[in-house]
């Protein structure tokens, strides 16, 4: 079987998307020959049967000129491939999808999303099939999707008991957006700091540019509640760096809203970090101890004073079943089994 990937980025030190590298690999593993297509490529390494071809946002052309690049790729690399798997981006499906059936291709759009139009409508007409990982997800209502694993690579994120884990820590790690909530977690921080709560925190990760005002807020918020000496705010890291980052914490926080299933979830779990979140596909696994009720800092303050409170034998019982299910639901390999079978 071989596979055309469209996707967004293609770059290992990618602090958000540099996880679609090691996909990359996966795939290579088990596709006879990929192509991947990437808006925007960046440092690879990656096997001699894995092509990829960039639309050019690295050299700043025209949005024309990706659209001319795009049908000129998938029509000069039509005898190399007999799937498409585009990933999250619908506009490639739209773009693409006429051609792809005309040609006998089959159609994958994986998209994760609480929010769709008549656009996302038409390209889960236009695909064969539809891949998302919560029931939340706006394309989870159709008849042609299919509920799929995470991808965790648990071979790469797993308990390294050379790394140091500091008791009573807590990691933030995400872009730093209002949609990821981590102002929740610095109202709830403030609260155990009036509680006089012993704990340090860390968040990782930096804003787009539309953003920077609100992260500025964070930190200003951050000297307003005397928190310096507690909270860290520490710039984004490569993908790749991330395992012994996770290990380094005992808990990991994820406030993102329902509807999209943030990978850093399964990461951290498969590295048996304990995980808080308010995230809704998770209700039917995650102990209630540790689950959120949707922005609200006082009862995030609450479970993670309870978090904090645990000793060292439930943290590992705790920790192993996490990892347990990551590795039975959720791991790449997991993933590529089933979208192997779906070809």
């Amino acid at each position: 079987m071989r596979l055309l990937v469209v996707t967004q980025k293609v770059d290992k030190n990618d602090a958000v998307l540099g996880f679609f590298h090691n996909w990359l690999l996966k795939f290579a593993d088990n596709f006879d020959n990929i192509i991947a297509i990437c808006l925007e490529k960046g440092e690879c390494d990656l096997p001699t049967n894995v092509q990829v071809l960039s639309l050019g946002k690295e050299n700043q052309v025209s949005r024309w000129q990706y659209i001319y690049k795009f049908y000129r790729y998938i029509w000069q690399e039509r005898k190399n491939y007999d799937a498409v798997f585009v990933h999250m981006n619908q506009e490639y499906v739209l773009l693409g999808g006429l051609f792809w059936r005309i040609f006998s291709k089959k159609i994958i759009l994986w998209r994760n999303h609480p929010k769709g139009n008549f656009l996302t409508k038409l390209a889960v007409f236009l695909a064969n099939v539809v891949y998302c990982t919560s029931l939340d997800s706006f394309t989870s209502k159709f008849t042609k999707t299919k509920l799929m694993p995470v991808g965790v690579d648990t071979d790469l994120f797993f308990r390294d008991h050379n790394v140091f884990r500091q008791s009573k820590s807590i990691l933030f790690l995400s872009r730093m957006a209002p949609i990821k909530n981590p102002d929740v977690l610095l109202e709830a921080l403030f609260i155990l700091k009036k509680r006089n709560i012993f704990f340090s925190a860390s968040f990782i990760g930096e804003p787009l540019q539309k953003h920077v005002h609100f992260y500025q807020q964070l930190k200003d918020k951050t000297k307003k509640y005397g928190l310096e000496q507690c909270v860290n705010w520490l710039p984004a890291v490569p993908n790749w760096k991330t395992p012994e980052i996770y290990n380094q914490f005992e808990i990991f926080i994820n406030l993102t809203d329902s509807g999209s299933l943030d990978k850093t979830i399964f990461e951290a779990m498969a590295s048996q970090a304990l995980v808080l979140t308010s995230n809704s596909s998770l209700s039917d696994f995650l102990p209630a101890i540790f689950f959120i009720d949707h922005n609200n800092s006082a009862d995030l303050a609450k479970k993670l004073e309870n978090a904090l409170s645990l000793d060292s034998s439930s943290l590992n019982e705790y920790g192993q079943n996490f990892r347990k299910y990551v590795m039975e639901v959720h791991s790449l390999q997991f993933l590529v089994d089933k979208i192997k079978i779906n070809l």
